[in-house]
């Protein structure tokens, strides 16, 4: 393994034991390498839940994009802001023009029109930056997205500027589901990609999906079957598409299920999953 690798680990849909398998690699990873664990899922991140974090260490309110705001004073109610808006985020009140916080995307075409110079283009708050020491010894960087605010993509990459500042020989991504702005965010730079997927038809059609991404940045790729034994023909399938891609399959169990209820890490359980992942964990050891 080289100095400062980085994995990610994604899937093209949400409820794949994505977050479940990051958590426990992150733990037999830290084990040998110094790491870093970084939860990418801005919109709903959950990997602090599968390693037992509540509560963090440092809150970092950040600003990845800007919202208009009309001066009523210089103001002289033309009304070609409201024209101009095509996210109708400018609204008329009584003899006012007013911006909905909520509908701005910043993106200035007001500010453009406006003849009396009176918008202007502010910082917006769209979420934070959250790190924990975990109680295994590694760091955990987490984002969070406010509600009704935009940016996930931007609040990752902020997220992965703050993770090079520690020491870190493996860092591991946790990235959304789905192959959205913060997935692509998640996987540029990495230099390898778990994919995990169940043995359904929409788990096969998104796991084509975001193979597509990360054949697109030529990551090398390894994929892993989670609850196959709930669908055994379609898991065979993706074991044939995978071929020598594949890193192994994990059973479904109840114990996983009990893990994060009771915010224990799944690796630590004493279920025949824990050697399954354990098994995943060292031929990624060997691949890297």
């Amino acid at each position: 393994m080289r100095a400062k690798t980085k994995v990610v680990v994604a899937s093209g849909k949400g409820g794949t034991g994505k977050s479940m398998l990051s958590a426990s690699l992150s733990l037999l990873f830290s084990e040998v390498n110094e790491i870093v664990a970084c939860d990418c899922d801005v919109d709903a991140p959950n990997l602090g839940l599968w390693l037992g974090v509540t509560d963090y260490d440092s809150k970092e309110v950040i600003s990845v994009s800007e919202k208009a705001s009309i001066n009523q004073e210089k103001c002289i109610r033309c009304g070609r802001c409201l024209e101009a808006c095509r996210f109708e985020a400018i609204e008329k009140v009584g003899e006012s023009y007013v911006v909905n916080p909520l509908t701005c995307e910043g993106c200035g075409t007001c500010q453009l029109v406006c003849p009396a110079d009176a918008i202007e283009l502010k910082p917006a708050m769209n979420g934070e930056i959250r790190v924990k020491k975990t109680r295994w010894g590694f760091p955990l960087v987490s984002g969070q997205v406010y509600p009704g605010e935009t940016g996930s993509g931007k609040i990752v990459q902020e997220l992965r500027r703050r993770a090079e500042g520690f020491d870190y020989d493996l860092m591991i991504l946790d990235a959304a589901a789905g192959i959205g702005c913060p997935v692509i965010a998640s996987v540029t730079g990495c230099d390898f990609a778990v994919l995990v997927t169940e043995p359904t038809p929409s788990g096969f059609a998104d796991l084509g999906r975001i193979f597509e991404i990360v054949n697109h940045f030529h990551i090398p790729f390894g994929v892993v079957i989670n609850k196959w034994d709930i669908n055994p023909e379609m898991s065979a399938r993706i074991e044939r598409w995978s071929g020598d891609h594949l890193l192994g399959k994990i059973h479904y169990d109840r114990l996983v299920i009990d893990s994060i209820v009771n915010l224990r890490p799944v690796i630590t359980a004493r279920s025949r999953v824990t050697d399954e992942i354990k098994a995943v964990f060292e031929r990624l050891t060997a691949l890297l």
